[in-house]
């Protein structure tokens, strides 16, 4: 890299560093543009000559100022911002609290014992449409009932959960 682009970027610093200051409005930000904008300066000397480093290194400045505003602005429509202030121990846990945990539990055994309760078919039907991902088409098939008949056992085991855990939930 020759040593007049050092130079003339030694130079230029100031008015690089204003140029970007306007722009971005933060000084580290500000900063990284100008170092940017010399790297990309190397870069494009190694592979021809510039007639005007000078003026390259404005527009280059400029260019990758108005793109890290861009990419900020994007950021803060895309992302959630960051929260310095987060107490470690207000972070949410990724596993449920031992009373979710009970609850579920509960929860879970009142539901089998509703589907214990059910007819034999119609916890079949249930089953065979909720576990086994069978259609009502395919589960009439299955057990050699018709569509009606599964439709209603279905209706049948959709009811009596819906009652089971009501009933659950008011006791």
């Amino acid at each position: 890299m020759p040593a007049s682009l050092t130079a003339i970027y030694l130079d230029h610093r100031q008015s690089l560093l204003g140029r970007a200051l306007r722009i971005v409005r933060d000084v580290p930000t500000a900063e990284d543009v100008i170092q940017e904008s010399y790297l990309r300066a190397c870069n494009a000397v190694q592979k021809g000559p510039i007639d005007n480093i000078g003026a390259f290194l404005h527009r280059t400045v400029h260019n990758l100022a108005l793109d890290q505003i861009r990419r900020r602005r994007t950021q803060e429509r895309f992302e959630a911002p960051a929260s310095d202030t987060a107490d470690p121990l207000e972070v949410a846990c990724g596993s449920p609290s031992v009373e979710d945990r009970l609850l579920h539990r509960e929860r879970l055994a009142q539901f089998m014992g509703a589907m214990e309760a059910l007819p034999d078919r119609a916890r079949r039907v249930w089953v065979l449409n909720r576990v086994e991902g069978m259609s009502y088409p395919q589960i009439a098939a299955h057990l050699g009932v018709s569509q009606g008949t599964v439709f209603n056992d279905m209706k049948l085991a959709m009811g009596h959960f819906v009652d089971a855990l009501s009933r659950a939930d008011r006791g």
